[in-house]
């Protein structure tokens, strides 16, 4: 019986080395190793012999079978490597043909502003903080010196998700963590992103906007190191010799609080103001909720409205234009800030 398995091993050999394509391969294993194979017929064949033989037969035929298989994966792959030479040898490139066209994307207005700000504050020693868009009302309201049933909430309506859970008015939440984090240490951060209150949707607001809020806390730090900040940023954005007014106003988490306007000069000689921001001197409460001691630690804050800054920078008229996805709009805004 072993010569039997010998003589078709050989067999098997020689009509593989004669294969030529991946689909006679298949004929021979078909032919072979599938049921109703030649090894199969031998396995069969086994019921046949004393007892004592069946295990080195069973044997003998097993490794038949995977030297077999072996066999038929050598050739299919000389096979294979054969068809890809023949598929290179036969293509060719012509390097003169013109290549597709892709149309790049560009950053959107908003982020060109955003990426701006952040460069340059980043310049100044400030680090980006981010934090979640749906918030406690603990950090976006009571850590602000927004007290529950305070009148000054109603400037913020906002969206709830259930009662102390809702979509943030400001970034300032970001500022009351990282305080907390901080533990009684120095913090200087701006915190970019998406904010909602429940705005009418118009000209000139939106029921969701991007805000760059700012905070800087250590020891003495004053009203002019605030305002010499404001100016070099609302330079940094519109020119080197523009100048701002501040102005009184009233902010819970500020004392004093002020807006800032930019100084835009008229064709005859006057000038008008912009509203860009507001800002102040932190709190002393707000500083104590946070952790830090007030007669020890004092600092700043502002808060930029990310639209109200590109539209002025691009004269864009409507706010909601930001938010269209119109290609017509957003392709005017290809380049860098400058």
């Amino acid at each position: 019986m072993s010569n039997n398995i010998e003589k078709l091993k050989e067999e098997i050999r020689l009509k593989v080395e004669e294969a030529l394509t991946k689909e006679e391969l298949e004929i021979i294993r078909n032919n072979y190793l599938s049921k109703k194979g030649e090894f199969a017929k031998l396995m069969a064949s086994m019921k046949d012999l004393p007892n004592e033989e069946k295990p080195a037969f069973g044997k003998l035929v097993n490794e038949a079978k995977t030297l077999i298989e072996l066999i038929l994966l050598d050739k299919l792959s000389i096979i294979k490597d054969k068809l890809l030479e023949e598929k290179l040898n036969n293509e060719k490139i012509d390097i003169t043909v013109k290549g597709d066209k892709f149309s790049l994307g560009t950053i959107h207005p908003l982020n060109q502003v955003i990426e701006d700000l952040e460069d340059f504050f980043i310049a100044m020693g400030y680090e980006v903080k981010e934090g979640p868009e749906v918030e406690l009302d603990l950090y976006n309201f009571e850590m602000m010196n927004f007290s529950e049933g305070h009148p000054a909430r109603d400037m913020q309506d906002t969206f709830y998700v259930e009662d102390k859970v809702l979509l943030r008015t400001h970034t300032s939440p970001v500022q009351a963590r990282t305080m907390l984090d901080s533990k009684n240490n120095p913090v200087k951060i701006i915190c970019p992103g998406k904010t909602y209150r429940r705005d009418e949707d118009d000209l000139t607001h939106s029921h969701q906007f991007m805000q760059i809020e700012g905070l800087v806390i250590d020891k003495n730090i004053s009203f002019a190191n605030l305002k010499d900040t404001l100016l070099r940023m609302v330079r940094h954005l519109f020119g080197e010799k523009r100048e701002i007014r501040v102005r009184p106003s009233y902010f819970p988490f500020v004392e004093p609080g002020v807006e800032v306007d930019v100084v835009v000069n008229n064709n005859d000689g006057t000038k008008r103001y912009i509203e860009v921001l507001g800002a102040g001197l932190i709190h002393p409460e707000v500083l104590r909720m946070g952790g830090y001691d007030p007669k020890e630690f004092s600092g700043f804050a502002f808060g930029i409205g990310v639209e109200r800054i590109a539209m002025l920078k691009y004269n864009v008229e409507d706010i909601r234009n930001f938010y269209l996805n119109d290609l017509r709009f957003l392709q005017q805004f290809k380049g860098d800030l400058s």
